[in-house]
């Protein structure tokens, strides 16, 4: 019998998160203060996270344990399986073997919980009463939702407006897990008013969404914000996704020579690849590939500078590639991917090298998730699909060389509450959207430009 899934058992869960700032060839450049253009200490953070977060957050420790009330709540879903596409091998007919991380079995359907339960352990063991984040999809903030009430804190979240409208279960999963969700652009924050009175019917982006969510935590007494990508931590967190990887790749004697993962703000795909990545800078020849949408082009056409995270620049100055902090991608169903920055450490490595970026349109991106659902059964989420369609461009690509290749890419989330964008796909009403030069000068308008910080 051909081996479908490789399965790791309970005590077989990684104990440790791995952090890759401990094998950078070259160390990134800080977070500045957007007052004095210094960088950024533990004690500017403070009022925002909670400070045992910060700490791992600029930590350069290779390792850090997982605590076992953390271990307790993520082996509801985890460690999660690594499959063989076999049916979508076969499609494609190429000379390939196909892996993929499945990440959609948790409760709320995606890699988010990941970092959610960790973020909402710490915050309560710090004395957080409250949390207000932000949320593109819903996956992260229905992650969030029900780490909230794992550990009896309160959870409020700004959803982006458009996402609000076409992912309406998202809300629905955040309210059953006893969060509050708000369409945004809202009234109830300044931010929020100041979009609503130039552009009415704004539909929102992840920039619009950060600056209300800060802003709420930052009003109320015994509240944190709480971020699902971009910073280092997240990453840290997802880094459990890899590690297990490894371990199952290894009990089958395989390893990739292609890791690929959709890019939004960077926390899925740096899950799944900087464990690959610390391999290649010790010199292995393994390929990482970031995908994401041709409309919000973010690694591929984005400058890399120091610029907001946030549209009313409420967040320090990051160093990332961007498209510009007041940038407002068209309205794609992919809304985890809707982000005009990146992670600065995934935009430190691709400066690097050691990754690669390639940008997809819509229409693509769907077509290839229909085909993997009519083959394998899944129905991907559409931020998912960016990854299937490089798969697709990898298999053919080793079938026009004529080489055999192993591809693992990361499944970061299900679709079956995004099936109404399936419904616009197979009805004819998705179209592409253009990032047109016009875009481009105005991301580059908007991108702050400060002195760079020592290294």
């Amino acid at each position: 019998m051909r081996r479908t899934k490789v399965v790791l058992e309970d005590y077989e869960i990684p104990k440790q998160w791995y952090n890759i700032q401990a094998d950078l060839p070259k160390p990134m450049l800080p977070p500045l203060h957007p007052g004095t253009g210094m960088p950024v200490g533990p004690e500017d953070l403070a009022p925002i996270f909670p400070m045992n977060l910060i700490e791992q957050e600029v930590s350069t420790e290779r390792w850090i344990d997982i605590p076992e009330p953390v271990l307790e709540k993520l082996l509801l879903w985890r460690p999660s399986p690594l499959y063989r596409a076999h049916n979508f091998e076969k499609l494609l007919d190429a000379p390939v073997k196909i892996y993929f991380k499945n990440e959609g079995v948790s409760p709320p359907g995606s890699h988010k919980p990941n970092t959610a339960v960790p973020q909402a352990y710490y915050n309560k063991i710090f004395g957080t009463k409250r949390i207000s984040t932000e949320t593109g999809a819903g996956q992260w903030g229905s992650a969030l939702s029900m780490a909230c009430k794992m550990f009896d804190l309160e959870c409020r979240v700004f959803m982006v407006k458009v996402s609000y409208q076409q992912k309406p279960y998202r809300r629905l999963m955040m309210n059953t897990w006893g969060a509050q969700c708000f369409a945004s652009p809202t009234d109830l924050t300044e931010s929020g008013r100041a979009v609503l009175a130039e552009h009415p019917d704004s539909p929102g982006s992840l920039g619009i969404a950060i600056s209300e969510a800060v802003e709420d935590a930052l009003m109320h007494e015994n509240s944190r914000y709480a971020l699902g990508s971009v910073l280092n931590h997240v990453m840290l967190h997802q880094s459990i996704i890899g590690l297990e990887a490894q371990k199952q790749l290894e009990k089958i004697g395989d390893y990739p020579d292609v890791v690929i993962g959709c890019a939004g703000g960077g926390s899925n795909f740096a899950g799944l690849s900087f464990p690959f990545v610390r391999d290649a800078i010790y010199g292995k020849n393994v390929k990482i590939l970031a995908t994401e949408p041709a409309l919000c082009p973010t690694l591929t056409r984005g400058p890399f500078a120091y610029d907001f995270g946030d549209l009313a620049k409420k967040t320090p100055l990051l160093p990332m590639h961007t498209l510009g902090h007041d940038f407002v991608p068209a309205p794609v169903h992919a809304g985890g991917l809707r982000y005009h920055g990146m992670a600065p450490l995934v935009s430190h490595l691709v400066n690097l090298g050691f990754i690669e970026a390639r940008a997809y349109e819509q229409i693509s991106t769907f077509e290839a998730g229909v085909n993997w659902a009519r083959t394998e059964g899944f129905i991907p989420a559409p931020e998912t699909t960016h990854a299937i369609a490089a798969v697709v461009d990898e298999a053919m690509r080793a079938k026009a060389e004529g080489k055999e290749k192993t591809i693992l890419f990361n499944w970061s989330g299900h679709g079956l509450v995004d099936l109404a964008a399936y419904d616009a796909y197979l009805t004819g009403k998705i179209q592409d959207y253009q990032f047109s030069d016009a875009d481009m000068e105005k991301a580059l308008r908007a991108i702050a430009t400060h002195p760079k910080a020592e290294k």
